[in-house]
């Protein structure tokens, strides 16, 4: 691979013909190395992958990188290496890439066509130890409250991002896409909610903090 100052990587990439190329090329063959470095070193989830597969997907994810790098040349400031910050970016698309795997079988409908979008309270406890009858009998009450203050004050919508962010654990990025809208969009959203819960619950009497507090251990 041929080494370029900041200027030359810059000036190669938006060049045209065998410059571009060879350019592109490098870039990705730089990507693909820091992206399988990721993979291998730092994500414990894939210890149980070949290196044949991870290289495989770092393959993939380096040529998706090399897109992303390019749609954003405009941004690199020349505070660091350009390969440094490439790399960077490279990572990030990773992340992504693998977020999008582990939910690929998330669907937001299926959170409220079944009816009751939380799960039974039993669930949301974590631990072995047995709950004494009185804890699990307000449990129960509390979590029929909550439900049934979801389904008055929210929207589904509402209540589809709510849910999947806040009990489900799903990154915005995923449910913003499903939801065909844009991060800044879903956190008002989901900010809207949280205050229409908030305010819904307390005029009952109940406070977040004590709902949070009677599902920890």
């Amino acid at each position: 691979m041929t080494e370029r100052t900041n200027e030359e990587w810059l000036a190669d990439l938006q060049s045209e013909g065998e410059r571009q190329a060879e350019a592109l090329q490098d870039l990705q063959t730089r990507l693909q190395r820091g992206i399988f470095y990721y993979l291998s070193r730092e994500r414990s989830d894939l210890t149980g992958l070949s290196t044949h597969e991870l290289t495989q997907m770092a393959q993939d994810m380096a040529q998706d990188a090399t897109l992303r790098v390019m749609e954003n040349l405009t941004s690199f400031r020349g505070d660091s290496l350009f390969t440094t910050w490439a790399t960077r970016v490279a990572v990030r698309v990773a992340i992504s890439d693998l977020r999008r795997a582990r939910y690929k079988d998330f669907s937001l409908d299926h959170i409220t066509a079944e009816g009751d979008v939380l799960p039974p309270a039993s669930t949301l406890v974590g631990g072995s130890r047995p709950l004494n009858p009185e804890r699990a009998a307000e449990q129960t009450e509390i979590l029929g409250k909550v439900q049934a203050t979801l389904d008055d004050v929210l929207t589904e919508r509402q209540q589809q991002a709510l849910i999947a962010v806040a009990v489900r654990g799903v990154p915005l990025e995923i449910v913003a896409e499903q939801m065909q809208t844009n991060r800044n969009a879903l956190y008002k959203l989901i900010h809207d909610a949280r205050r229409k819960l908030r305010t819904h619950l307390e005029a009952q009497g109940l406070s977040l903090d004590y709902v949070l507090n009677l599902f920890q251990e």
